[in-house]
């Protein structure tokens, strides 16, 4: 009788552990060009990139930056490593709201929500304003 209490804990344990992973994790971006890995932390979702198709810049040879940010002083900023999501709470049935996604290719930040779709499958919308006035990507599970 202990040997089977002991394995139902395991599993139990373990189910439940992988149903709160929601959105943590690695996930690949829509055109697979970068990864990015979101954590939790007091109870906020933030997210960074951690690996993108092509670090080196062409005309430098070296890491790209954050070249359009708006702030000059981030502009020498890695890309790798860079915050993009921030301040995201989850707010049930797989959604996330109140952060902000941050593009790095125009250096804009955006309203942004998350929905995750599956285990495998998150949608991220950014938005100016409302959130019918935004685009939505749909980002995939990668390992890290």
């Amino acid at each position: 009788m202990p040997k089977f209490l002991t394995i139902f804990l395991i599993v139990c344990c373990t189910s439940m552990l992988s149903a709160q992973s929601g959105i943590t994790g690695v996930w690949y971006n829509s055109a697979k060009s970068g990864k990015i890995e979101i954590i939790e932390q007091d109870n906020e979702y933030t997210g960074k990139i951690i690996w993108i198709d092509e670090p080196l810049s062409e005309e430098t040879g070296k890491p790209k930056v954050d070249e359009s940010n708006p702030k000059k002083e981030n502009q020498n900023n890695p890309i790798i490593g860079l915050p993009v999501l921030k301040n995201f709470v989850y707010e049930g049935e797989s959604k996330y709201t109140g952060g902000t996604v941050y593009d790095p290719e125009n250096g804009k930040t955006y309203k942004c929500k998350m929905t995750l779709i599956d285990d495998n499958n998150l949608d991220v919308r950014g938005y100016l304003g409302f959130s019918f006035i935004g685009r939505t990507e749909n980002w995939t599970r990668a390992s890290k």
